[in-house]
């Protein structure tokens, strides 16, 4: 029976890009197995003053048998609830991707192509990934920079799987209705509105796949009611537990959508938690978990795809990653332990 012993909470600002911040909580169970959770942007400051009030020191000492039965403890903190299902997981000898229900071995993966100068260099770039082994793209589109960049894409490789990402950026239909002629599998999040009504409008007149964004099982169960799309794109880290998005992938699988699964930036363990979540049965669109720059990551080996494809870790219990504690701690801003 698990009992944490102590938490120990880090604030990282990684190295790269615009220097994004990370959470990460480490438990330590009694018997010295430790568990890894991680939380990202958005949201940190929340996040920080909850682990530090209330969360970590509601779990430090608690018997629990499994991590559903923190749901009421470790709700509102998802590295928290990543942790308990990493320690939990470990301490059991299984891969995280078991424990959640899934049995894939390894993901096919999706690279994102976001807007260019020139359909010329958008052309050059997407060429540059097929040639890297990727057989999915998804391109950013918005209204100025859909329809020729689509066709330019589809004219250069005729037989290349690809989705677009309209990033909630459309009110009018008609030019995701035109992107239907160029063998489109997938449209995310085409609208910003998140109204089924709006949605099932556009369903109706593609035959791509609509998917939306859904941030609870509630917003889900409106959608699958209302018809408003046939997939769902699932971000494990916008929920506050993987219960949760458990829940929510079983309510997509029984209304025979499909799913695809995306996010995790930072260190690579909200990355890891993803590809863990991918694996489960109804997962079976190409997911989103491009890697950021090897010096973001504190984990090894690296999360990310090679050859377009994404192998899930199953030699290894828990998430199956090691953290560079030294890492860590060189990386880290500011820390507390309870």
């Amino acid at each position: 029976m698990p009992r944490v012993r102590e938490i120990e909470v880090f604030r990282l600002t990684l190295p790269y890009g615009r220097r994004p911040e990370s959470i990460l909580v480490r438990l330590t169970d009694h018997g010295g197995m430790t568990g890894w959770g991680e939380v990202v942007e958005p949201g940190l400051d929340k996040a920080w003053t909850t682990l530090e009030e209330s969360l970590a020191p509601a779990l430090v000492g608690v018997d629990w048998e499994h991590p559903d039965e923190l749901d009421t403890i470790s709700r509102g903190g998802s590295a928290a609830d990543m942790a308990c299902w990493d320690l939990w997981a470990r301490m059991r000898g299984v891969p995280l991707a078991h424990a959640l229900g899934g049995s894939r071995t390894s993901l096919m993966a999706t690279v994102r192509i976001a807007g260019d100068r020139s359909l010329e260099s958008l052309v050059a770039r997407v060429n540059q990934q097929v040639c890297g082994g990727y057989a999915h793209v998804t391109l950013d589109v918005h209204p100025g920079w859909d329809v020729e960049p689509v066709r330019a894409v589809r004219q250069a490789f005729p037989g290349l799987a690809m989705s677009v990402d309209a990033q909630a950026a459309y009110t009018e239909i008609d030019a995701l209705v035109a992107l239907d002629s160029y063998d489109i599998a997938v449209i995310e999040r085409p609208f910003g509105t998140t109204d089924p009504v709006t949605h099932a409008i556009l369903q109706d007149r593609v035959s791509a796949a609509v998917a939306v964004e859904a941030g609870s099982d509630a917003e889900l169960a409106a959608h699958v009611s209302a018809g408003s799309a046939r997939a769902l794109l699932l971000r494990p880290a916008r929920f506050p537990s993987l219960s949760d998005v458990r829940r929510v992938h079983d309510r997509a699988m029984a209304a025979g959508w499909e799913i695809l699964c995306a996010g995790g930036q930072g260190t690579g363990l909200a990355r890891a938690a993803t590809v863990a979540v991918a694996a489960m049965p109804g997962c079976n669109l190409p997911c989103d978990v491009t890697q950021p720059p090897r010096s973001a990551q504190i984990v090894t080996p690296p999360v990310g795809a090679a050859g377009g494809v994404v192998a899930v870790p199953l030699t290894q219990p828990g998430l199956g990653h090691t953290v560079d504690e030294a890492r860590l701690r060189r990386l880290a801003t500011v820390s507390f332990t309870a």
